[in-house]
C-alpha cells in the first residue's frame, strides 16, 4: 500500500511541466531570480492572500510601487526590468520585505520562504531578507569526494567551534577546525543549525528561512568555501536538514505566510506540535512537496552537501510524534491508522529522489520507534534511507553510568544493545550526541569525572583513582561502540577528548552568557593536560578502523559476553576485540576464539601510556592460533595478559 501511494505521487511529479527533475528544481523559479537582460522575477505561493506587493532599499519603501499579479493556483509573479544601465533593479545587498495584504484587512511584511539570505542587526529581534546575489559568487574548486566504504562522523556547530565566548565563523571552522577533523580520521561531518533560525539557543531546530544559510556564522560564499576546503581533504559534508516542523515566528519565518494559519502547514490542532511549540507541514501540499523537495536539492546543488541527517523523523511518521507512545517493537505500532502516510510517502519520495539524481547521496534518519524497512530501498516498499542513528545506545551508556556499579555492570545487556539492530540495516552508533552534552545532562566525561576535570588532568601529577577510571573507560565505552555498535560511527565536537563542561548557548537565564557555548579545543593543545591522551585514542581509533575496515564488515561474531569475568569478545573484519571490564580482575592465558587462523598482533592498546594508560602490555609479543575448536569458532589462542581496569 506505501508503495502505491509513493508510485502514484511519484507519477503525478513525473508529469508535472518539466517533470521531477524541473519541480525539485523550483529554487531556480520561486523567490527571486534574475534573467539574462538582467530583470527580475519574484514568484511566491500565498494562496490566502488577497494582494501582494515588493518593498525595500529598491524603491525607498514604498509599500505599493511594485504589486505582483495573481496567477493560478495560488501563484503570484511581479517582474522588474532593468534600470537604464541595464544592471538589476534590485541591487546584491539590497534589504526586502514582501507585504501580504489579506482578505480581512491586515497588511502584513513577510519574508519569502524561498529568501536565500537574511541578517538580523544587532539590536533587532526580527530578520531581514537580503537580497544575495554577489559580483564574484564563490566558485567550488574540488569535486566531490567519493563515497567513504566506512562512514566516520564528526558531528558539528559552526558557532561553538571555538575556545572563545563568541559565535564563531565559517572561516574559523574552515581554516582551524577542518585541520582537526581531518587529524582526527574521521571522514565525514555532519553540520548542524546551518538552516536559518532566528533563535541561537534552538540549536537550528527551530527553522525560519530553509533556504538561507545562517548568517550569524557568515556569508553563503564562506559556507562554500568551507565545504570546497573540507572536500578537498577528502571529507564529506551532510547537512542536519530539519523538515519534520517549523519556527513558529511569522515575521520572519513561514507561519501565516498569507495571512492564514495554513499555507505551508496544516490548519488547526493537526498543524501544532505541541512539546515543540512549532508548526507542522501538510505533506499532502502539492507546492509544500515543491518547497521541500526543492529545498533538498538545493543545498546539494548550490551549496555541493553531500547528504542529510534528517531530523525528527519519528515526529513526521505518527499522527501522535511519539508523544506519550512507547515502541515495544510489535508491528501493530508501525502499521495503522497512527502512521502518517502523507509524512511517510513524502520521506520515500526524498530518498528516491535524491538517490536517483546523485548516486552517492547519503541520508541518515533520526528515528527512535523502530520503523520497518525505514533503511530498506523504495522500490521494495522502504523508506530508502541509508542508515538509522542507533540511538539506544548512548541511553544504555548513560543508564549504566547513573545507575551501576561497576562490578554490578551487565555484559549481555551491552552487547545486546549494541547488537539489537536489523539484519542489513545499517546504523550509526554513537556512544554520546550534542543531547548528551546540553545543560541539563551530562556528557560521558562528566558521569565518569565530574568536578575532578576541573582540578586534576593535569599530566604532571599522577593521577587519582577518579581521574584514571575515567579516562580508561572513556577509551573502552567508545572503542567498544565504534566496533561493535552499527556500520557508522559519530562523534559529538569536543566529545573525543572528554570536553570538560556542558553546552548551554546564550539566553535569559545565564545571562546571555556565552561561556558554555564553545569548544575548548585548546586543552588538547598541551601535553600538560590529559585532553590530548583522549584526543589521542579517537585520533588512533579511527585510523586503525579506516585501515581494517571493520565498519564496513558484517556484523561481528561474538564468541564471549561473560558476566563473571566482566570480558567481551568478538571478531570483526579478521580483527579480534578484547575488553575486560572488570574493575579488579586480571587473567592470564585467558583463551580466545578466532576464526582466520594465524599470527596476531596488538594494533590498538587503550591501555598504551600514550593514552592515558599503564602501558602493562608487550606489543611486540606474537599470538599464534591453535586449530584447537572454541566457542564454535575452528581456532583458538590464548592471550597471555588481560588486564583488569586499574592497576
Amino acid at each position: 500500500m506505501r508503495y502505491g501511494l509513493f508510485k502514484k505521487q511519484l507519477t503525478l511529479l513525473e508529469e508535472a511541466e518539466g517533470g521531477f527533475d524541473q519541480f525539485t528544481r523550483s529554487y531556480k523559479s520561486y523567490g527571486v531570480q534574475r534573467m539574462p537582460d538582467n530583470s527580475l522575477v519574484f514568484k511566491e505561493w500565498a494562496p490566502a492572500a488577497e494582494a501582494l506587493f515588493l518593498t525595500g532599499d529598491f524603491n525607498g519603501w514604498d509599500n505599493f510601487s511594485h504589486p505582483y499579479t495573481k496567477k493560478e493556483f495560488g501563484k503570484w509573479e511581479l517582474h522588474i526590468p532593468p534600470k537604464e544601465d541595464k544592471t538589476p533593479a534590485v541591487t546584491h545587498n539590497s534589504k526586502l520585505k514582501v507585504v501580504v495584504h489579506t482578505r480581512a484587512g491586515e497588511r502584513l511584511y513577510r519574508i519569502s520562504p524561498w529568501a536565500k539570505y537574511v541578517t538580523r542587526h544587532e539590536k533587532s529581534v526580527i530578520y531581514d531578507w537580503v537580497h544575495w546575489d554577489p559580483p564574484q559568487p564563490y566558485i567550488h574548486k574540488h569535486p566531490r569526494p567519493q563515497k567513504p566504504r566506512s562512514l566516520r562522523i564528526y558531528e558539528s556547530h559552526v558557532g561553538i567551534a571555538s575556545p572563545e565566548g563568541k559565535v564563531a565563523s565559517y572561516s574559523n571552522f574552515t581554516h582551524n577546525v577542518l585541520p582537526r577533523i581531518k587529524d582526527l580520521g574521521y571522514n565525514c561531518i555532519q553540520l548542524m543549525a546551518i538552516m536559518e533560525h532566528a533563535y541561537y539557543a534552538s540549536f537550528g531546530y527551530q527553522v525560519t528561512s530553509f533556504f538561507a544559510a545562517s548568517s550569524r556564522f557568515g556569508t553563503p560564499e564562506e559556507l562554500k568555501e568551507l565545504i570546497d576546503v573540507a572536500h578537498s581533504l577528502g571529507i564529506i559534508v551532510l547537512l542536519d536538514a530539519v523538515h519534520s516542523h517549523a519556527s513558529k515566528n511569522t515575521e520572519d519565518g513561514l507561519n501565516q505566510f498569507d495571512g492564514s494559519d495554513s499555507c505551508f502547514f496544516h490548519s488547526g490542532p493537526r498543524g501544532e506540535h505541541s512539546l515543540w511549540d512549532s508548526k507542522l507541514f501538510n505533506y499532502s501540499s502539492w507546492e509544500v512537496l515543491r518547497f521541500l523537495l526543492s529545498n533538498l536539492r538545493w543545498w546539494l546543488e548550490e551549496y555541493r552537501f553531500d547528504g542529510f541527517r534528517f531530523d525528527g523523523v519519528t515526529s513526521m511518521l505518527y499522527h501522535h510524534h511519539g508523544i506519550g507512545s512507547g515502541f515495544s517493537g510489535d508491528y501493530a505500532e508501525y502499521f495503522g491508522l497512527q502512521v502518517d502516510e502523507d509524512a511517510l510517502v513524502y520521506l520515500m519520495l526524498a530518498n528516491h529522489i535524491l538517490h536517483t539524481l546523485y548516486e552517492d547521496c547519503i541520508t541518515i534518519a533520526e528515528e527512535v520507534s523502530g520503523m520497518p524497512n525505514l533503511c530498506c530501498p523504495v522500490q521494495e516498499g522502504g523508506l530508502g534511507f541509508d542508515y538509522r542513528l542507533a540511538m539506544a545506545i548512548p541511553d544504555k551508556w548513560i543508564q549504566i553510568l547513573k545507575e551501576f556499579k561497576d562490578e554490578d555492570w551487565d555484559m549481555g545487556n551491552i552487547v545486546h544493545t549494541m547488537t539489537n539492530r536489523r539484519y542489513g540495516e545499517k546504523c550509526i552508533a554513537y556512544a554520546e550526541s550534542h543531547d548528551q552534552a546540553l545543560v541539563g545532562d551530562k556528557t560521558l566525561a562528566f558521569w565518569l569525572m565530574d568536578k575532578e576535570m576541573y582540578t586534576s588532568m593535569s599530566a604532571l601529577i599522577p593521577m587519582n583513582s577518579v581521574i584514571d577510571r575515567g579516562i580508561q573507560l572513556h577509551k573502552m565505552i567508545r572503542l567498544l561502540t565504534h566496533s561493535l555498535g552499527g556500520e557508522g560511527y559519530l562523534n559529538f565536537m569536543g566529545n573525543e577528548f572528554g570536553h570538560p563542561e556542558w553546552l548551554d548557548f546564550p539566553r535569559v537565564g545565564n545571562n546571555e552568557s556565552y561561556h558554555y557555548a564553545r569548544r575548548q579545543f585548546n586543552l588538547v593543545d598541551t601535553d600538560r593536560l590529559r585532553y590530548w591522551q583522549l584526543y589521542a585514542f579517537d585520533r588512533d581509533m579511527n585510523r586503525t578502523e579506516d585501515k581494517y575496515g571493520w565498519l564496513a564488515a558484517p556484523p561481528a561474531n561474538i564468541s564471549v559476553k561473560h558476566q563473571g569475568d566482566k570480558v567481551i569478545v568478538f571478531e570483526r573484519a579478521n580483527v579480534i576485540f578484547i575488553f575486560n571490564f572488570h574493575p579488579t580482575n586480571s587473567y592470564s592465558s585467558y583463551r580466545v576464539a578466532v576464526g582466520p587462523p594465524g599470527k596476531y598482533k596488538i594494533k590498538l592498546d587503550s591501555d598504551g601510556i600514550q593514552y592515558g594508560g599503564h602501558g602493562r602490555l608487550d606489543h611486540n609479543t606474537e599470538f599464534f592460533t591453535e586449530p584447537m575448536e572454541f566457542k564454535n569458532l575452528p581456532n583458538s589462542m590464548l592471550v597471555s595478559k588481560l588486564y583488569y581496569l586499574l592497576p
